[in-house]
């Protein structure tokens, strides 16, 4: 059996808000494991874990790039963010995704890729750490690309033009005005900068997502006691408002407050003159799924001093 230590306590409380005894029963019932443990607390109603299980927890830049019917997202941690706001820094991160706009939208292809300073992008990057005496690295790219119409890029708090905290790419396709077409796409990257849906429409869920979701649901519904046949129709209605809550298509317009996506999006169609498909969406948020490194400067001092 796995030990339950002090470490791994701290962690699922810190992730889902549970209290401590709650979160060392949960590891206890499923035998160390976090992610089980997050549903068990879910299930018993302990734990606002999904709201919480995809907090910032680095540091660094995320730098956006668009041109036309193209866009790169890239993430560049660092250590603090003190060198978030490093002028060296900020110019590599931009000059990354401009780089990253004309790749083949991998990690691999970007970080060999030729840099205009001499060398490849890796080289510049290992060049920048000796520079500036901090540990770095490039995490994550995407890009999108539409045959006809528009990326659009959304920067929320921007510390600078195109770099900032949570970066977002919206892939617009249409044949309408190209003015108006950006326009409504910058609504859009901004709505999915706030609402951070997890998928475009239904079938965009993943079948591990979805099953996931069920079992909670189902678990949840079945404590109240209903029969079996009452709670296949309770989860199916809780389905309904968990696919309101991740799919983008679905969720409510952040702009107005009242109108679906859907309908946003085909009334915008009429406005530019042509219909539009959203084909996809990116949405970067700096440190999302890593662990920030917590400093207990008393007990380094207590260590500095041999107490």
């Amino acid at each position: 059996m796995t030990e339950i230590t002090a470490a791994l306590v701290k962690e699922l409380r810190e992730q889902t808000g549970a209290g401590m005894m709650d979160c060392k029963k949960a590891l206890g019932e499923n035998d160390g494991d976090l992610e089980a443990a997050v549903d068990w607390l879910r299930k018993e109603g302990l734990s606002a874990a999904a709201k919480k299980a995809g907090r910032i927890a680095a540091e660094g830049l995320i730098a956006v790039a668009t041109g036309g019917t193209r866009g790169a997202v890239v993430e560049v941690n660092a250590e603090t963010d003190f060198v978030a706001r490093n002028e060296q820094f900020q110019e590599f991160a931009g000059g990354v995704a401009a780089i990253a706009l004309e790749g083949a939208g991998d990690l691999e292809s970007l970080t060999s890729a030729a840099h205009p300073s001499g060398g490849t992008v890796a080289e510049t990057l290992t060049n920048l750490i000796a520079t500036i005496g901090e540990n770095m690295n490039i995490r994550r790219v995407e890009t999108l690309e539409v045959g006809s119409g528009v990326v659009v890029s959304y920067m929320h708090n921007a510390l600078a033009a195109g770099l900032g905290k949570i970066g977002v790419l919206v892939a617009l396709e249409s044949t309408g005005d190209p003015g108006k077409l950006e326009a409504f796409g910058k609504q859009l990257a901004m709505h999915v900068a706030a609402a951070d849906p997890r998928a475009l429409t239904r079938e965009d869920v993943t079948a591990e997502d979805l099953e996931r979701e069920k079992t909670v649901l189902a678990e949840q519904a079945r404590a109240s006691g209903k029969p079996e046949e009452i709670i296949e129709k309770m989860v199916e209605g809780r389905l309904r408002k968990y696919y309101e809550e991740v799919c983008l298509m679905e969720q409510t317009f952040v702009i107005d407050n009242e109108t679906k996506v859907l309908k946003a999006v085909e009334a915008a169609g009429q406005d530019v003159g042509s219909g539009i498909k959203v084909t996809g969406f990116k949405r970067f948020a700096l440190g999302e799924g890593l662990e920030k490194k917590e400093e207990d400067f008393a007990a380094e001092v207590a260590a500095t001093a041999g107490m």
